[in-house]
């Protein structure tokens, strides 16, 4: 088993992140991407529009229909903050012998890994998959690969890729660039305008049932 986990808010989840964890799932072979809300942000200042359950609920609905692609609430259901340790502890912990874990980041979040709450243990755990970023270069500057982790890792030319001493990998990938955002799509539910094909539909069935992202909105 190759599982791959994407963690987020997902506030709400739109075509883009679904995109973009299908062309990761084929372009490293992974028998599934597993989407992981997040309950409480620990890098975020402000508190995510919609709550949990509900941003769950939209994983899940967004995903039921493609047997790759599938929703945890292992961070919904945990008290306290999100930290992606506890998460992939959970995994791992889950997972046998001969299964690998691979943990997917977008390049923001991962050049700030270094103040992540035991890193070290998490990069000893899984793998990594930096994403691109929209609009971004094809590749990631070995230069700007943070201090922390240049020292922890080994360039294998062999696999085109950085492998630490536990045999963890962190592996960038250039996604395909598509225009839509989570806070774009709220600000046009805010001034009430459509977001069709911005999300599945079954989504926007939800957000529009629950009066999500409105000012009064249901909790």
């Amino acid at each position: 088993m190759r599982l791959g986990l994407f963690g987020g808010t997902f506030d709400p989840i739109h075509f883009g992140h679904l995109g973009s964890a299908e062309e990761v799932r084929d372009a490293y072979a992974l028998d599934k991407v597993c989407f992981v809300p997040c309950g409480v942000p620990p890098h975020r200042s402000t508190e995510p529009g919609a709550p949990p359950h509900h941003r769950l609920e939209m994983v899940r609905l967004a995903v039921a229909d493609n047997p790759g692609l599938c929703a945890s609430d292992v961070e919904v259901v945990r008290s306290g903050a999100s930290f992606s340790i506890d998460t992939v502890r959970h995994f791992s912990g889950r997972l046998a012998p001969e299964d690998d874990l691979y943990l997917i980041l977008g390049l923001d979040a991962f050049l700030l890994i270094g103040s992540w709450k035991d890193w070290r243990e998490l990069l000893a755990l899984t793998h990594v998959i930096v994403t691109s970023r929209p609009g971004a270069g094809d590749a990631l500057p070995y230069e700007r690969i943070p201090v922390v982790v240049r020292q922890a890792f080994c360039y294998d030319p062999v696999r085109s890729g950085f492998r630490n001493e536990f045999g963890k990998e962190i592996r960038f990938t250039r996604l395909t660039d598509l225009s839509v955002s989570a806070s774009a799509i709220r600000e046009l539910l805010g001034k009430r305008k459509s977001i069709r094909y911005l999300v599945p539909e079954e989504v926007q069935l939800y957000v529009e049932k629950h009066h999500l992202y409105s000012e009064s909105p249901e909790c």
